[in-house]
């Protein structure tokens, strides 16, 4: 990983070094920040002796090792690693100095929040701030690395809020969130299941027939029925969701749905909200507490883990913001161990972070791979990234060496619940004008499944004699590859999600819609791993030194690209909501994946496949 420490500075300070991001340079300046704006931010203490935190998060996680599966509780382990009361008042006492409101510190003592002014942070840290245009943003920063006193260099690690690289953070799913969510409605024609219905009238650019009409987004019956997963239904087991948020309608809109799948709805103590405490409200931004924001997310994330595990608690962990303080609602899971899995569809696009925010992320999934919490991330929908930031990387924290990366598929499933194919979430689109595809098929790429190699972190060991050489090739670097692990997530072929909506008469009402993405497949395999589980009858914790074990086994359908292509017709209203505003058509195209190939074996769009009918078994052993 990128180094991260102190040097020397005048006046008895230490420099924090890496602490601004790379964005925050000349070239995007456009102006200083204003003195009296509010900032909230965490100073983040390291946990002592760090390089035993990481052999036992090594230890605890190899099936070869004498301390595998031997997982601390949260006490145990702040009384091996945590910061000491004296290191934390220490900190405590310097930022009251410096005239921050001190809000909260976790029993971790992993990091003290505070709040105050700009015009403090720039006379406590020794930097001015700047305004910088970044991705269409005016986002804040300072200006170059931040100092904080000799007597604290040796306890502090980062110190995380006061640039605005949070704000850069994606939600990895294909609907955006609204306000309330504005209606979108899946159009008719669209299939049952995999070419139910043929899109007769369209011409098909790959050969002779016609093509079928997507799915209208598969049910959990469909995807549990493809993958063979059947025996459990995750008793016994909690899954966390952290996103940013909370809607009010999550448990109603849950249980509308299940009663439609056929599924046992969910009562108060099974599903439940949480916000993180000592968490931030940013009084200028307006992204106060926002009980409607994220809404699709929040509900997709509950309903993929509820189809995969229907008896499984599930807490939902929301932060009050979503630029900011996802850090914070992940320690929060970790340092009070609120599940065994916890699913994050969230990422940033690049690892292009302040390592002094990076550092203390890592820290805290090294707690939670000592505590034996399984946390997995999805990779990322905009594929090698290439097409969004004009180059090839990995999406953090995807990229992290202690999270399971859950990579995306298209997957076909038949009229018996049976699986027909799979490839690599990769797409590309043209529309139907009336007599032929514009542009001419495949067409731009739209969107797919995140991957490649890390430039920060090495391969790690569980990795080695399994990623293939062409992977690194084809990324330019060798290091940490991604994703671990793969499941549905196109959304052409998608997942049927129901949520409370705003229809454009104005009134909010419940409906069903398909959605995809990789924030699909992470909660679908964080239910499927609330199972294994179950199955093995202990936490399984973090499972990739074991996964990359069962390397080309039967416990993975090894995804590959297919020998013809695979494209379909979909159907969507012009209005979002109904067919009196007309239909427009678009054609689908799949495993479009860029510099990301799917391959035989280990590949960087689905990792090491997606589990089958022995995968339960074979992990839980």
């Amino acid at each position: 990983m990128t180094a991260f420490g102190t040097a020397n500075a005048a006046s008895g300070k230490a420099v924090l070094a890496g602490s601004i991001p790379a964005w925050a340079n000349s070239k995007n300046l456009v102006g200083t920040a204003d003195p009296a704006g509010d900032v909230g931010f965490r100073v983040y203490l390291g946990w002592n002796d760090p390089a035993a935190v990481a052999s036992l998060a090594a230890a605890v996680s190899d099936p070869s090792s004498a301390s595998y599966r031997k997982f601390l509780t949260p006490a145990q382990f702040r009384q091996q690693f945590a910061p000491s009361q004296a290191q934390v008042g220490a900190v405590q006492s310097w930022l009251k100095s410096q005239g921050f409101s001190v809000e909260y510190t976790p029993q971790n003592n992993h990091y003290v929040s505070a709040e105050g002014t700009v015009a403090q942070a720039e006379a406590a840290f020794g930097t001015t701030f700047g305004e910088y245009s970044v991705s269409g943003l005016t986002v804040r920063s300072p200006e170059a690395n931040v100092a904080i006193p000799d007597s604290l260099s040796g306890i502090v690690t980062g110190v995380a809020g006061l640039d605005d690289s949070a704000q850069f953070v994606q939600t990895d799913h294909t609907n955006g969130d609204a306000p309330p969510p504005a209606a979108f409605v899946s159009a008719q024609p669209c299939s049952a299941y995999w070419g139910e219905k043929q899109a007769t009238g369209f011409t098909n650019p790959y050969g002779s027939g016609t093509l079928p009409y997507a799915p209208c987004g598969y049910t959990p019956q469909q995807v549990k029925g493809a993958y063979g997963i059947s025996g459990y239904d995750g008793s016994g087991q909690t899954v966390a969701i952290i996103d940013a948020y909370a809607a009010p309608t999550l448990a109603a809109d849950v249980n509308q749905w299940s009663v439609n799948r056929g599924l046992p709805t969910m009562s108060g103590s099974q599903l439940t909200q949480v916000v993180a405490p000592g968490t931030y409200h940013h009084p200028e931004s307006g992204k106060k507490q926002d009980p409607q924001g994220w809404y699709g997310e929040e509900t997709l994330d509950a309903e993929a883990v509820h189809g995969m595990a229907p008896a499984a608690k599930i807490v939902y962990v929301g932060a009050p913001n979503n630029f900011q303080d996802l850090d914070a609602a992940l320690n929060n899971v970790v340092d009070k161990h609120l599940a065994d899995i916890v699913t994050n569809s969230y990422g940033w696009d690049t690892e292009q972070l302040p390592p002094g925010f990076i550092k203390p992320y890592e820290d805290t999934m090294m707690q939670g791979v000592i505590e034996g919490i399984g946390i997995y991330f999805s990779s990322g929908d905009n594929s090698d990234e290439s097409q969004v930031v004009g180059y090839r990387t990995a999406d953090w924290p995807a990229s992290s060496p202690f999270v399971t990366s859950v990579g995306g598929t298209t997957l076909g499933v038949g009229a018996s619940n049976n699986y027909l194919f799979e490839t690599g979430w990769g797409t590309t689109t043209s529309t139907w004008n009336g007599t032929a595809w514009a542009s001419t098929p495949p067409g731009p790429w739209l969107y797919g499944a995140g991957g490649g190699v890390s430039t920060l972190f090495a391969e790690p060991s569980y990795q080695q004699g399994v990623v293939p050489a062409g992977v690194f090739a084809a990324q330019g670097r060798t290091g940490r590859a991604v994703p671990d692990i793969a499941a549905l997530a196109d959304p052409n072929a998608g997942y049927l999600i129901g949520e409370t909506q705003t229809f454009p008469d104005g009134t909010a009402k419940y409906s069903e819609y398909r959605i995809g993405g990789t924030s699909l497949a992470s909660p679908i395999v964080a239910g499927i791993m609330a199972l294994a589980n179950q199955a093995a009858g202990q936490p399984l914790g973090f499972v990739n030194p074991l996964l990359y074990k069962l390397a080309g086994s039967a416990a993975f359908n090894d995804v590959v690209s297919p020998s013809a292509t695979i494209a379909v017709v979909r159907s969507n209203y012009k209005n979002s909501v109904d067919a009196t505003g007309g239909l427009s058509y678009v054609l689908r195209t799949a495993n479009q994946t860029l510099s990301l190939q799917t391959t035989p074996g280990y590949d960087d769009v689905t990792g090491l496949g997606t589990p089958t009918s022995s995968f339960l078994s074979m992990i839980s052993k």
